[in-house]
């Protein structure tokens, strides 16, 4: 009796200890398994966007459309400007397409929130309160606040000069702002050509602006009866803006920008729109 006893014994601890084994191999396999879809999901996580946009094999780039030289429509329809065909060329780097929606300024940012698109450019100023809630790709273009008013006018010589008079100014641009910081009156308008005309039909006085908008204008309209007036001293940087979060997408789009700057492409679409190179 006392053999069965411990036979029993015997049997009942190593049935126990396979037990005991099979659990921590169990516990072991469980916890590698949850270790591998972390990884996974952190991979997912870090690829984020940029993932999503290499397997729709689209970038979606919200513009104007109604800014040139940056964005434009030419004489057959078509959308174009620098700012159009950097898009194009950063989509190109990254294995995709570019995909337009055009939007006017004032709704432009709201666009980015409801994720209509996967970034803008539109020449839009890096400046703090945006960077608070966006992120800008490296700037790819410098240029200076300018004042432009009739050809005629003798009056206004200097930005002080613009206090109580009407700016024809996109609502939420950083020339806008420029304008109310010298006490102008606001005229919204929808894109740059639209300030000359309301300059021109004398139902605005001013346009605070970017000096190479003024230049492009001038080249295509050298009659246009317009004149700088005066002009900023700081320059203001611009760069394509994306939503927070999207590190890995902002990261390849300044990899393919600094990889256009490297080869010339970035000084190629620069001349051809500007005459030179106004990345600095």
């Amino acid at each position: 009796m006392k053999k069965y006893s411990v036979l029993f014994i015997l049997l009942f601890s190593l049935s126990m200890m396979l037990f005991a084994c099979g659990t921590n191999d169990a516990k072991q396999d469980n916890e590698e398994n949850n270790a591998t879809k972390t990884e996974d999901k952190n991979e997912t996580k870090e690829e984020g966007l940029l993932g999503k946009i290499k397997e729709e094999g689209k970038l979606k780039v919200g513009t104007e459309g109604t800014y040139a030289p940056f964005t434009f429509h030419d004489d057959k329809g078509e959308l174009t400007g620098f700012d159009v065909e950097i898009s194009k060329e950063v989509a190109k780097r990254l294995g995709v397409e570019a995909e337009f929606s055009e939007t006017q300024w004032d709704a432009i940012f709201a666009g980015l929130d409801a994720e209509r698109f996967d970034m803008i450019a539109n020449q839009v100023g890096i400046r703090p309160d945006r960077q608070e809630k966006y992120d800008f790709s490296d700037p790819y273009i410098t240029s200076k606040a300018v004042l432009i008013a009739s050809e005629d006018n003798e009056t206004v010589k200097s930005f002080e000069d613009i206090k109580g008079l009407k700016a024809a100014q996109s609502l939420t641009s950083n020339y806008g702002d420029i304008a109310r910081e010298y006490g102008a009156e606001i005229v919204g308008v929808e894109g740059f050509t639209q300030s000359i005309e309301l300059i021109n039909s004398k139902r605005a006085d001013v346009t605070v602006n970017d000096n190479i908008s003024f230049l492009d204008y001038k080249k295509k309209k050298p009659d246009a009866p317009v004149k700088i007036v005066a002009e900023r001293e700081e320059a203001s940087q611009s760069g394509l803006m994306f939503r927070k979060g999207n590190d890995t997408l902002v990261e390849a789009v300044n990899k393919a920008l600094q990889d256009m700057i490297d080869d010339g492409t970035y000084e190629k679409i620069s001349k051809k729109w500007f005459g030179e190179n106004v990345l600095k």
